[in-house]
């Protein structure tokens, strides 16, 4: 279900070297701790660590978290297909010169959602009368449409009696499964929802109101990621930490994207996620790669597959909500399983090529070395007779830091499993929050002192405003 970043090719940019401060050109990944030397392991090691069997592995167990919604961790990655394009990789010489990887686009603007605009991609939107050039189209604006088709994005249709094909967005990554389809079409409707209301409130149509309910989508959409996913994930000091005392450690003159965070500490999503979702109430639970939840890139076929978000994520006056699993350094099976091969050693084999910097000199740098996550690393280590104990992976480190501090809940309380530890959680807080405010089109770069409409202030609020 999460093959990440992988839906072609693009050009080849070579990975960014160890102590390299300069990009060039802009928007290309760069690092968050450039005079950290990176960290080696031998390609086999990492894949017996990672491999089904190994010491990553989590079998079937189950044990969810206490309070993370699993509609966060798809929004998790909604983000992330918010923040870059496609990054493809070829691990058949994991120690070679490394993955393909495409410029970044390093901004939180729903470029996934509005493409390149109405100028530019008309068709994705409404072409005539008030709403023409400002509202989305979907599947229920397709000629005919029934019933199935109005609860789909809109799709190209194919050849006569061939039924329909691939989504028409912004991102083609957001079609990938139907979670992430659902969610993609669940903001596209909050956009059409903000046109309606201002609209009638201000009396804009066309272009001019295109452009204020995107201003006003976007600030919506980019103050839930600080104030409800990242307070969820990072815990609400932390993210209180970054805005009031400003980031420590990512302060570039320029955006860009650190390999520390898309590489490791932003790889958390797919080891949260459970093997099945009820995206019902009272549905039975679909297999996330399953007939129902899994099929990508194809119409939806199914009621079965249409998402409701109150039984996903908080809102007012929900009953109860499926939550998200623990994040260790144990792996779902259904990683473990995957046809590309485990996502465990995927990961690690990409954080080797990517050469980046051990997990314990990263919190060193960040002055939050703990012993509980030597112990974890320890174990590990065990496994693979001693080869990892100088210079463990980031993207494990991470995962035991969750797992044996886990997030910080309130001042100086941690709930273990439940979101990033310290060092995780930092580095996205600061990269998402560096990001927004280095963007001066965004609320935290352009109005500081900007708040949401209420209604609208969180992600399951978002999701279900229609």
């Amino acid at each position: 279900m999460y093959r990440t970043h992988e839906i072609g090719a693009f050009h080849r940019i070579q990975p960014p070297t160890p102590h390299r401060r300069r990009r060039s050109p802009p928007d290309q990944i760069g690092r968050m701790f450039p005079d950290l030397p990176p960290a080696y392991v031998s390609s086999s090691v990492l894949a017996d660590i990672g491999k089904a069997g190994g010491p990553m592995d989590g079998g079937s167990q189950s044990d969810p978290s206490a309070s993370v919604a699993v509609g966060q961790i798809v929004f998790g990655q909604f983000v992330d297909n918010d923040l870059t394009i496609a990054i493809t990789a070829d691990f058949a010489q994991p120690e070679g010169r490394g993955p393909e990887l495409a410029q970044g686009r390093p901004r939180l603007d729903l470029s996934s959602v509005y493409g390149a605009g109405p100028d530019a991609q008309p068709y994705l939107y409404q072409s005539a009368g008030k709403f023409g050039d400002a509202k989305l189209l979907t599947g229920a604006d397709e000629a005919g449409a029934d019933a199935i088709t109005a609860e789909d994005l809109l799709r190209v249709p194919r050849a006569p009696g061939g039924g329909r094909g691939r989504a028409i967005i912004g991102n083609p990554r957001n079609d990938e499964h139907r979670m992430i389809s659902q969610m993609h079409l669940g903001m596209v409707r909050f956009h059409n929802k903000i046109c309606i209301d201002i609209g009638a409130a201000m009396g804009l149509e066309g272009r001019p109101l295109f452009d204020e309910a995107r201003r006003r989508t976007i600030w919506q959409y980019q103050w839930a990621v600080v104030n409800d996913f990242l307070v969820q994930i990072c815990g609400a000091p932390v993210v209180t930490g970054v805005l009031a005392g400003g980031r420590q450690f990512f302060r570039p003159a320029e955006p860009f994207i650190p390999v520390e965070f898309s590489a490791a500490a932003f790889q958390f999503a797919p080891s949260m996620m459970p093997a099945t979702v009820a995206v019902q109430k009272d549905g039975g639970s679909h297999a996330l790669r399953g007939s129902v939840l899994g099929e990508g890139f194809s119409p939806l076929t199914s009621a079965d597959a249409v998402v409701d978000w109150r039984e996903l994520l908080f809102t007012p006056g929900q009953g109860e909500v499926q939550t998200a699993g623990r994040l260790t350094t144990r792996l779902p099976a259904h990683l473990m399983a995957a046809h590309e091969g485990s996502f465990g050693t995927r990961t690690l084999l990409r954080g080797n090529t990517l050469r980046l910097p051990a997990g314990d000199k990263v919190a060193a740098a960040m002055s939050r070395a703990d012993d509980e996550i030597a112990a974890v690393m320890a174990r590990v280590d065990e496994v693979s007779s001693g080869r990892i104990t100088a210079g463990s992976p980031l993207w494990l480190y991470v995962l035991a830091e969750a797992e044996v501090i886990g997030r910080e809940t309130t001042p100086g309380h941690y709930d273990r499993g439940d979101g990033l530890g310290p060092v995780g959680g930092r580095i996205v807080a600061e990269v998402i929050i560096g990001l927004l405010e280095l963007d001066d089109t965004s609320y935290l770069g352009q109005n500081r002192g900007w708040a949401p409409h209420p209604d609208y202030d969180t992600v399951g609020k978002i999701l279900t405003a229609t």
